[in-house]
């Protein structure tokens, strides 16, 4: 008897060791390992595209839905996780530090790709084109979901404000050049970097500007950058200066620069900490 108590007080201590010990390798991992979390996901069916479209979403730090302080946002295109959507949030973060401070604190919204060739092309006259891209040329409905869709739906899920920039590169940098002239007013600060215009033999660049541009009191900011990446991009960089800085374009501030250490790969990351300080007023910094 004296021995079956024994070996039941054995088995119940080593039971106990066993549950503690779990629980305590348990504790450990809890506290080691944990997700790092960087924002937001959200999925938006779009009607206009017929499909789901992904948003990553960073907030400023401090962000809170509520209280009363409303944020500028910036839309980046190629935003999906493995694109770019990463490394501006960080560049966004640093301008935020109070020791640096270049811009005011702003939601990024990082519009995920599905098919670029596509959303940001409109239709192209050169059979070449036609023939390797087949799915080019869709621009419009992609132009449509930002203005229809996603922007009313930024604004009613987050704190924003009116303050609105769009980021695009290359392709991207075609269709930020093409909302510019066709729906101005759907951002007041473009960043614009290594534009594709030479797309449709730079049929864009010959379009007037939108007649119903906002009025001259209201300011368009506009950033354009261009590498080392040939002379036709960069040609037609220099021409989309020139024209958007014409005397009838009082409304249009326009920078620009030449970043010849930089290549068609590496300039964005440059480009964009250099637009942030360019745009961003002394003002706006205190």
């Amino acid at each position: 008897m004296l021995k079956k108590s024994i070996a039941l007080f054995i088995l119940s201590y080593a039971l106990l060791f066993s549950h503690s010990s779990a629980q305590q390798n348990e504790n450990q991992k809890d506290n080691l390992e944990r997700p790092f979390v960087l924002g937001k996901i959200f999925e938006l069916k779009s009607d206009v595209l017929g499909e789901k479209r992904i948003i990553n979403v960073y907030l400023p730090d401090g962000y809170n839905p509520s209280d009363t302080i409303h944020y500028p946002v910036i839309y980046l295109l190629d935003g999906s996780a493995d694109e770019d959507f990463i490394h501006i949030a960080g560049l966004m973060q640093f301008c935020n530090f109070p020791w640096v401070k270049t811009m005011p604190p702003s939601i990024l919204i990082g519009i995920a790709n599905v098919d670029r060739k596509r959303d940001f092309t409109y239709p192209t006259r050169i059979e070449k084109d036609k023939k390797d891209f087949p799915t080019t040329g869709e621009s419009a409905k992609f132009i449509s979901f930002i203005e229809k869709e996603l922007q009313p739906f930024v604004g009613t899920h987050l704190k924003t404000n009116s303050d609105k920039t769009i980021i695009g590169q290359s392709l991207g940098g075609l269709l930020a050049t093409e909302i510019l002239f066709k729906k101005p007013d759907l951002f007041n600060r473009y960043i614009i970097v290594s534009p594709s215009l030479w797309w449709d033999s730079e049929s864009l660049l010959s379009l007037p500007l939108y007649p119903g541009t906002v009025s001259p009191e209201v300011k368009k900011q506009i950033y354009i950058a261009v590498g080392n990446e040939g002379e036709i991009m960069v040609s037609d960089a220099k021409k989309l200066v020139e024209k958007l800085s014409s005397p009838e374009n009082k409304n249009m501030e326009v920078s620009y620069e030449y970043m010849g250490n930089e290549d068609h790969a590496s300039i964005l990351h440059e480009a964009v900490y250099r637009a942030f300080i360019k745009l961003y007023t002394k003002k706006e910094n205190k």
